[in-house]
């Protein structure tokens, strides 16, 4: 038997191979001749204790080895190519100041200088060129003159009017909203702010005459109650002409080769959530719009995020969508008249794509990662597709990923959506030996409308490295299927479409896959099952602790909402929870009660880990302290964990000495209440 100083090393180990090996690629531009890719590689530097990105170009051809064009000891990131090819355009962080983002063009296959054409305070996103190269349109944020100050001790009052103020991960955003900006591409003036005022926009994409840009944005006076987002044509001169009716949330606009019409993503009832987002295309001059994805009954918003679709030509769009547990990139008929059809394939999830069309090439790139790779970068054309990227090299050699075993379960309870069965993974322990009984970790991902699937996981990876069967799966409320299964948890008031609320179908689910695996596997220890999940994953854990305790071992509640009522006081989206639930806070407390799992803490009796981040304004820390303080009141077996200067992403995006620490932490709980 190891003793306790051994196995807590031996955890550490696992997680920092994991961790400081994670590489990966995104952001992928095709050059307008279709012949190269720019791109970006993102790696951890953890001696450092910071994440390093830098932007990689690769042929096409795949004959020649993709090569850094930037030195990425800072983040560099966004590249965006000139429309003749020339130049690349990529944003850096190699500024001294804290925030403040500096826009660069380079030569391509010539020789020249990079220059700096724009330095901003507060970030650079968005970067798109002008149609006739004179131009290029980003995003970035506005600041008040308060943030000039020295320190806060100086900065005036803030004067608080609408709802979403401060946001997690972004501090206050009211007084310093995100604008688009132009400069001209070879640097002769500075940038100009196209969109000042206290409204927020995002997406440019510019008219084909190089005009103006259509942006989405809420410029109206009720966006912050009705949730609508419209898009919105802007001139150069500052003139902008909404193009939408303030009664849907459209976004991730994209304007037609012929300039005529806009493609975007997004639906027409803000107040309802989840939705399977689709791609619609609207005629600029007579505003008429209409959905021409709606064939497919899955989302084309991805939990990897929205992409704005990219026209290869005047009628044919190319976006993507997920589809049970993978995510792939579809061609889209923009006049609505067939189906769209998947173009890529197989056990992986896309996460980012480029695609560029023309008489002598069609060229999609597109980046995905597989339960045993990491994000690489792939080219797909006429010829058929090749991988171009081998980041996952490093992470193979030091920590040999698992595989997954798909398989299905049937739903818990009654439902009419459509296929009642729910998608799962099971992941066997490294080492795996059939004579043995392991003990199990059932995941329950966030959300809830996420999915889980055919991508690396590090979480996964590090659970089966330290002795675990892993298991997860996409219960009701899910993404990647049917709307009527995203949406079968909405509340039960709902006025659109109602469903059993949270808590209900979703844990009759999840225990549904837990009674399914084990009758399934039978090396798998029923008396030694541990659940954890974080967000709505970490709802859904104090919630079984509370009702279903005795299925389970131990459970790890990361960054949980615990108290409905109080999240909607405190969170940083508090008063959107109405459109999955129906009513409000205040028109129905009963009902935001009813499904709280702080309710049935006196029912808890299984060991419970909490773990919080401190900077979380998405289910700020006051969530945890009430389920720490009740169980602690109740004298139950509790540990509480609190990570200073963390916001609700730690376990994707944290410091990596962080996310090493939070792993650990997690292994050392499992092992100890369950064996290993």
């Amino acid at each position: 038997m190891k003793s306790e100083e051994e196995q807590t090393s031996k955890h550490r180990q696992i997680a920092e191979k994991i961790i400081e090996n994670q590489i990966g690629a995104s952001s992928p531009t095709v050059s307008p001749d279709g012949s190269q890719i720019a791109y970006v590689v993102t790696r951890i530097d953890f001696k450092a204790n910071k994440y390093r990105s830098q932007v990689w170009l690769a042929r096409t051809s795949g004959k020649q080895p993709s090569r850094p064009l930037t030195a990425g000891e800072k983040r560099d990131g966004n590249p965006s190519w000139s429309p003749d090819g020339s130049w690349l355009a990529f944003t850096s962080g190699r500024s001294e100041k804290k925030g403040e983002t500096t826009l660069h063009v380079m030569p391509i296959g010539s020789s020249g200088e990079i220059r700096t054409i724009a330095t901003m305070p507060d970030g650079i996103g968005n970067v798109r060129w002008s149609p006739n190269g004179k131009l290029i349109a980003f995003t970035s944020r506005t600041q008040d003159e308060r943030y000039t100050k020295d320190d806060e001790s100086w900065m005036s009052p803030r004067k608080i009017e609408t709802f979403f103020t401060r946001l997690n991960g972004e501090d206050f955003v009211f007084d310093r909203p995100q604008h688009v900006y132009i400069v001209p591409s070879d640097g002769t003036a500075a940038p100009r702010n196209l969109t000042p005022g206290k409204h927020e926009h995002s997406g440019p994409s510019w008219l084909a005459d190089s005009s103006g840009v259509v942006t989405s944005g809420a410029l109206h006076a009720t966006w912050d109650e009705d949730l609508a987002t419209d898009l919105h044509l802007v001139t150069l001169d500052g003139e902008i002409t909404t193009l939408t009716n303030q009664k849907g949330v459209y976004y991730a606009p994209s304007v037609s080769p012929n300039g005529t019409r806009v493609a975007f993503v997004g639906s027409d009832d803000p107040l309802t959530s989840p939705q399977n987002d689709h791609i619609g295309v609207l005629e600029i001059r007579t505003k008429k719009r209409q959905w021409v994805s709606r064939r497919l009954d899955r989302t084309f918003s991805p939990t990897s995020g929205a992409v704005a679709p990219i026209w290869t030509d005047n009628n044919t769009l190319v976006a993507y969508a997920e589809n049970r547990g993978t995510a792939h990139v579809v061609r889209v008929d923009a006049r609505g008249k067939a189906a769209p059809r998947w173009l890529t394939k197989g056990k992986r999830v896309v996460k980012s794509f480029s695609a560029v069309s023309g008489k002598s090439n069609s060229t999609i790139a597109f980046v995905a990662s597989e339960v045993d790779q990491l994000t690489e970068l792939f080219v797909l054309q006429r010829s058929g597709e090749k991988r171009l990227s081998n980041l996952s090299a490093a992470l193979v050699a030091q920590s040999p990923p698992q595989k997954w075993e798909h398989f299905v379960v049937k739903c818990g309870s009654t439902y009419s959506g459509g296929p009642a069965e729910i998608d799962t993974w099971m992941m066997k322990p490294r080492g795996f030996n059939s004579k043995r009984k392991y003990p199990m970790l059932l995941n329950v991902h966030g959300g809830p409308h996420t999915q889980y699937g055919e991508t690396y996981f590090d979480e996964a990876q590090m659970q089966a490295a330290a002795g675990f069967v892993v298991v997860m799966s996409n219960p009701r409320g899910s993404s990647g299927r049917e709307q009527a299964w995203g949406q079968a948890i909405l509340g039960r008031k709902h006025p659109v479409a109602p469903g059993t609320g949270w808590g209900d179908a979703d844990v009759k689910d999840v225990l549904a896959v837990l009674d399914g695996t084990l009758a399934k596997y039978p090396f798998i220890d029923a008396k030694r099952v541990g659940m954890l999940g974080g967000s709505y994953g970490g709802y859904m854990a104090t919630m079984l602790a509370g009702c279903h305790g005795e299925r389970f071992g131990a459970i790890c509640s990361e960054r949980a909402v615990n108290n409905m009522l109080s999240e909607e006081w405190t969170s940083d989206i508090g008063t959107v929870f109405r459109v999955e639930h129906g009513p409000n806070h205040l028109e129905d407390e009963a009902e935001y009660m009813l499904m709280s799992p702080i309710r049935h803490v006196r029912n808890i009796n299984v060991p419970m880990l909490i773990i919080h981040s401190e900077d979380d304004l998405r289910c700020p820390i006051n969530q945890a302290e009430e389920l720490f303080m009740a169980l602690r009141l109740l004298k139950k077996d509790v540990t509480f964990y609190r990570f200073p200067g963390e916001t609700h992403e730690l376990s994707r995006s944290g410091s990596p000495l962080h996310r090493v620490q939070r792993a650990e932490i997690i292994l050392d709980f499992f092992a100890e209440k369950l064996g290993v």
